[in-house]
């Protein structure tokens, strides 16, 4: 499913089955969650800097092919691929195990073709290794909306009450995590939205109500994962004193004008960009040890338009995944 210079909806294409290149590995593709940042793209808030673009960067597939030099993995072997597709291991950045802030990394659907496809090709070394009995359809959304909510959790430091705007994919996963970690969850999603507060509550949340309300009782941290600018003042006034607010998206409307009181007290404001394979390999084996359970809905790929447009709407209860083999 390609995605054309200023068009606004993906089409079906055949291709030539990609051929790996020195370093790479071909995957088979089992099952590519459908993310915001892919939205994004799409409706051309996110402008990748050549075209046509295949999306996808929440990918589960098996090893179809491997290129030169590739070690370590075998034909058949099952794997991930994340949004970071590549880096250039000399930089400041990469040196101090920063690689997400490279100002040369590739990224999945993006500068490399994704997995909006049969098969792609991916650097090895940027291909997570696998456990074979994970299920494609609930592990995909683990590989974006899993990594960056970890990230954006970590970036928060050691609070026990976490408050979780936008309860969609990133946050269903995250909040089963923290529940079991110990943490106090609070959800907030669009005002009205019960089906989504009763979804948080069932997952383990302590409260859920809408992101125009005030949790109970004032929070240590505030994850953002709705790429809504006006959520950042409303958050940092949930927010204790000391406390932080994490913007856990690529993008976001632009933040309104707020009252320095709001920020006052050591209140601040972080940002994520990307992921490390260091965050990919910690979350991965905590899922590993702690199942965590996706909620999907799975499409076809010839229907990445519908599912596309379902996350538009905000229909989505969890996440979806398309399925070539569907």
């Amino acid at each position: 499913m390609v995605l054309e210079e200023g068009a606004r909806r993906l089409v079906a294409r055949d291709t030539p089955l990609p051929k790996p290149g020195p370093g790479e590995i071909l995957v088979r593709v089992l099952a590519c969650g459908v993310c915001r940042t892919d939205l994004h793209i799409v409706d051309g808030e996110l402008v990748p800097p050549a075209w046509p673009v295949v999306p996808g960067h929440e990918v589960i597939g098996e090893i179809a092919a491997a290129g030169e030099g590739v070690t370590g993995f075998t034909v058949g072997e099952r794997v991930g691929l994340a949004w970071l597709a590549g880096a250039c291991g000399a930089c400041d950045y990469c040196r101090c195990g920063e690689e997400n802030l490279c100002p040369k990394a590739a990224f999945t659907g993006f500068t490399r073709p994704g997995g909006y496809a049969e098969y792609t090709t991916a650097r090895a070394d940027f291909s997570f290794k696998l456990p074979a009995d994970f299920d494609p359809l609930v592990s995909a959304p683990l590989m974006c909306a899993g990594l960056i909510g970890y990230r954006t959790w970590r970036k928060a430091g050691e609070g026990k009450r976490i408050g979780l705007y936008g309860f969609g994919a990133a946050a269903h996963i995250l909040a089963q995590l923290l529940v079991r970690e110990g943490k106090s969850v609070y959800a907030f999603t669009r005002p009205g939205d019960a089906a989504s507060q009763d979804f948080a509550r069932r997952l383990g949340a302590a409260w859920a109500g809408g992101s125009d309300e005030k949790p109970p009782e004032a929070l240590d941290a505030a994850l953002l994962f709705a790429p809504v600018g006006a959520l950042v003042p409303a958050a940092l006034a949930a927010v204790r004193p000391g406390g932080t607010v994490v913007c856990g998206g690529i993008y976001m409307s632009d933040i309104p004008a707020f009252a320095y009181r709001l920020l006052w007290e050591e209140r601040s404001i972080a940002s994520v960009a990307n992921l490390t394979r260091a965050d990919g390999r910690e979350f991965l084996e905590l899922a590993a040890q702690h199942p965590i359970h996706a909620e999907t809905r799975p499409y076809p790929l010839i229907a990445a338009n519908q599912a596309l447009n379902d996350l538009r709407a905000g229909r989505l209860e969890g996440a979806a995944v398309l399925l070539p083999d569907l």
